[in-house]
């Protein structure tokens, strides 16, 4: 069965830290005082058990976007040169 993968993004800056909490999502700090969590699911029970350990520690949810197919490799690459440029800083 294909797993799904989503971009999550909240308020607020989460360390790495919270990667296994969140079920190895990726932890991305993004700019303005965002995150965007980055990973797969392997069904949409899965997903809002996610989002409610958002909705647990208060993160106010500011996107759920479904990323398809050749989108998602594309992106982490985009994802993790973001991640890397903000750890240089």
């Amino acid at each position: 069965m294909a797993q799904d993968s989503y971009h999550i993004r909240v308020k607020g800056h989460l360390s790495q830290q919270w990667c296994d909490w969140f079920d190895g999502f990726t932890i991305i700090d993004a700019e303005h005082g965002e995150t965007i969590l980055s990973g797969s699911v392997a069904d949409q029970a899965a997903l809002h058990g996610l989002l409610n350990k958002i909705r647990d520690l208060g993160l106010p949810l500011l996107a759920v976007n479904l990323v398809e197919g050749e989108e998602v490799s594309h992106e982490n690459k985009d994802l993790e040169r973001r991640s890397d440029s903000q750890e240089s800083v």
